[in-house]
């Protein structure tokens, strides 16, 4: 394959927005653009997707173009396995955009209309999408008193709660900032299931910025939508719902096929189990899962995007792949790039830390039943007992994450509220330690250089009752962790 048609590929390949892949068998499927890469290796063009049985590479034999169809001849695991592929495009990317952007700007203007309707002294001054990825609709309005105010609406139906907070704070310091018209307030406008949960987060802000900040909750349905205020929490009135159940997996025997596999690296494979299963990880990876169907034992084995049946006459080819996962899941992997050293970096360092976690912190210890644990359907990244008995949430981040500050905030909140219920010293978290008495902590742990920039400004938004300290890791983690500074506040 020339450089010539490697152009060309990724060229069209980038044109449309999805592809149709016929298989030489005849299964079909269909792949955004965005799930295809293409990496040019040395003397090789890798060809990489993602499917219903997950994440799949293969080798480019031959490529020919017919017009905008795609015709790939592919192979892999040493040219065992070969397969014809058809990619025919769907929707070319720039209409696409087009469409969607019209439909969310349509969205906008309809949330906009809801608001005048139900607010009529309220006059509307812009409708506009936002510029960095059209998201939200950023909605300038004037009450009657000739006092102007802004408001923000999720358009594409994908935004958390900790988007919309964070973004909703973002936007205003700029608003408020400007010579010209400088706005003080914001208000969030979102359906009532999400403003539920904002209600919620919104609690846990300063007086200041619950008063800068307004919650209203829009009816969901397409006719007769109403818009309205929610009533504003503070932090004690967070403490009279109703705790979910605490979920944690009852720990069982290790199968003998488990047991077997953890030999190969005890120090480095951890395991988990679920209501239907066991799942082995290696340096947080997981790469071994076991389920009963039928009342019979079945294995699978792979990354998460690719998985075999494991059995007596597959273990060859299993060892095979234990031993690219060690050559390339290490710090000292020969090729950076390769899926195995990229995947699930997070876990990874949380594989570090469950191994020693007074690397992090000497005081901590270490619920030995912290993987199992989930606080609705969340899974706390650590959850550990300081030596007077605090209770400490660990949220663990290797990439810049803007709303790292409001998520750690909201699994305190859950996790406060099921502390303070007496449901956590009843599970035994720590066995026969108990819980003080006092508020859980929040510890906030990343890479010096993967805190986003907006980390410390957001953090003055969160109420001082929620005590919060920072760790800024050697960017070299991999080897070894190390503190570089440990402080109060983020």
């Amino acid at each position: 394959m020339n450089n010539s048609d490697l152009t060309t590929l990724k060229k069209l390949l980038s044109s449309y927005r999805e592809w149709l892949i016929s298989r030489h068998l005849g299964e079909t499927f269909a792949l955004n653009s965005n799930e295809i890469e293409i990496e040019a290796a040395p003397e090789k063009v890798l060809f990489s997707f993602i499917n219903d049985r997950g994440f799949q590479t293969w080798r480019i034999i031959e490529i020919e173009f017919e017009g905008s169809k795609i015709l790939l001849l592919l192979t892999r695991n040493f040219g065992t396995e070969n397969e014809r592929f058809v990619l025919v495009p769907r929707t070319k990317a720039e209409e696409f955009g087009e469409t969607v952007e019209l439909a969310r700007l349509v969205t906008a203007n309809r949330i906009a209309d809801l608001l005048t309707a139900e607010y009529p002294g309220i006059k509307l001054k812009r409708v506009e999408l936002n510029r960095e990825n059209g998201r939200f609709a950023q909605i300038t309005i004037e009450d009657m008193n000739s006092v102007r105010k802004a408001a923000i609406a999720d358009v594409s139906g994908s935004l958390s709660p900790e988007i919309l907070l964070s973004s909703a704070a973002v936007w205003l310091t700029r608003l408020g900032s400007r010579k010209k018209d400088p706005i003080e307030e914001i208000w969030i406008l979102s359906e009532t299931s999400v403003a539920k949960k904002l209600r919620k987060l919104h609690a846990c802000l300063t007086e200041k910025w619950k008063n800068k900040i307004r919650i209203y909750s829009i009816t969901s349905g397409n006719s007769d939508r109403k818009i309205s205020q929610a009533g504003q929490l503070n932090i004690g009135g967070l403490w009279r719902y109703k705790p979910k159940k605490l979920s944690i997996a009852v720990n069982k025997d290790l199968s003998n096929t488990a047991r077997r596999i953890l030999e190969l690296a005890p120090k480095k494979i951890d395991h988990i189990f679920s209501g239907n299963g066991e799942t082995l990880r290696y340096l947080g990876l997981p790469f071994l899962r076991t389920r009963k169907i039928s009342g019979e034992e079945t294995t699978w084995y792979g990354s998460d995007r690719s998985r075999q049946l494991l059995n007596e006459d597959s273990f060859e080819e299993f060892y095979e792949f234990f031993a690219r996962l060690q050559k390339y899941r290490t710090a000292k992997t020969p090729n950076p790039q390769h899926i195995f050293f990229q995947m699930a970096p997070e876990a990874w360092l949380e594989s570090m830390l469950r191994q020693n976690i007074k690397l992090l912190d000497a005081n901590l210890i270490l619920s030995p039943i912290y993987n199992q644990f989930r606080t609705s359907q969340d899974k706390i990244d650590l959850l550990a007992l300081r030596k007077d008995g605090r209770l400490v949430i660990i949220e663990l981040k290797v990439f810049a994450d803007r709303e790292m500050i409001y998520q750690a905030v909201d699994y305190w909140r859950k996790i406060e509220l099921q502390r303070r219920k007496g449901d956590l010293n009843k599970a035994n978290l720590f066995g026969e330690l108990e819980i003080a008495d006092k508020p859980a902590i929040v510890y906030l742990v990343a890479p010096t250089l993967s805190y986003h920039r907006d980390l410390q400004f957001l953090s003055k938004t969160i109420s001082s009752e929620i005590e919060i300290f920072r760790f800024d890791l050697a960017e070299n983690w991999r080897e070894g962790v190390k503190v570089l500074r440990r402080r109060r506040g983020a």
